[in-house]
């Protein structure tokens, strides 16, 4: 298993973990070089999960294309490798949950900016921007100042603490 901090292949397992299930083993690993931790999950390969894209093509489920469109939007911002990990298994779940084994790109790419809005308003507002692919200044304004008349409501009706 290839170290997803510095690339080297050598690392030793220090822990595993079944599921409940018993479909998947959880392991904390190790790196041999840089000795920073970093956790895989082992399961069968079934018939895949799919989203449908925009277009109506349908592609499988990836868990890493997930985790690499949050963390570009969560570039400097102080959310947690581990909170991002809860979103994509999230995400995850919601398409396994999914009746016909699928779900639109849009269906979870709202499921991931509700839980972004909570996180961090300035992640939520690029991973929207990219996902929502805004046509031009004025929608993304809009949607701006829609996040922003919230907020102003929160601190409004938020008590202040001394």
């Amino acid at each position: 298993m290839k170290c997803p901090f510095c690339g080297f292949i050598n690392d030793k397992v220090v822990d595993s973990r079944e599921s409940k299930e018993g479909e998947l083993i959880r392991r904390r690993r190790e790196c041999m070089k840089c000795e920073k931790r970093f956790t895989t999950y082992e399961r069968i390969d079934e018939i895949p999960y799919m989203v449908v894209k925009k277009d109506g093509r349908r592609e499988k489920f990836d868990r890493q294309k997930v985790l690499s469109g949050l963390l570009k939007a969560c570039e400097k911002r102080p959310i947690s490798m581990g909170r991002l990990e809860q979103i994509v298994n999230e995400a995850e779940s919601f398409v396994i949950d999914s009746p016909e084994r699928e779900r639109t790109t849009s269906e979870v790419g709202e499921l991931i900016m509700e839980h972004l809005k909570q996180q961090d308003t300035v992640a939520y507002i690029r991973f929207a921007s990219v996902y929502r692919d805004f046509k031009d200044v004025r929608e993304f304004g809009a949607e701006l100042e829609q996040l922003m008349s919230k907020e102003a409501k929160k601190a409004k009706t938020s008590p202040k603490h001394h």
